[in-house]
């Protein structure tokens, strides 16, 4: 099996923030607040690496089309939107939970705190499946660059 670089780096660090966010949501559940903050910290920066490798090869390479089955697009697309839906909801909540956190609004902190996990663990699970369907399930269709596909180069 031949996996695609780019994509498999940056959903490594999609599921590496959701495997901290569950190991700070126990750090803070033993009331380790430092290890908590500092645990949550990594999260946000595994998954603003996951952003950053997600949207430069969307850039500059292209994103890949569906490979499967023409009539499994429909749902793999009803997924897809499922999903972005999801991480784009996760990550304004990532951001603010974070910035509550940091700014000790405990109050507000607790209340979002444990939403955010729930979006970003779904997020993370529906990631992986998507890349599954992408790239080891089904072979990748075609890729296209948005400058291409945009621009016409």
């Amino acid at each position: 099996m031949n996996l695609p670089l780019l994509p498999t780096i940056s959903t490594f660090f999609i599921v590496l923030s959701a495997v901290l966010v569950a190991i700070g949501w126990v750090l803070i559940s033993k009331k380790k607040v430092e290890a908590h903050k500092k645990t949550m910290l990594a999260a946000g920066i595994s998954a603003l690496t996951f952003f950053i490798i997600y949207m430069s090869r969307t850039i500059f390479i292209g994103n890949t089309a569906f490979g499967g089955p023409a009539d499994m697009k429909i749902f793999y697309t009803v997924f897809l939107v499922f999903h972005i839906f999801l991480a784009t909801s996760g990550g304004v909540f990532g951001l603010v939970s974070i910035y509550t956190g940091y700014k000790n609004n405990l109050v507000r902190h607790r209340k979002i705190g444990p939403i955010t996990s729930i979006i970003w663990f779904f997020t993370a699970i529906t990631g992986v499946i998507v890349y599954s369907l992408l790239y080891v399930v089904y072979q990748g269709g075609e890729t296209t660059s948005v400058f291409k596909a945009i621009l016409g180069f």
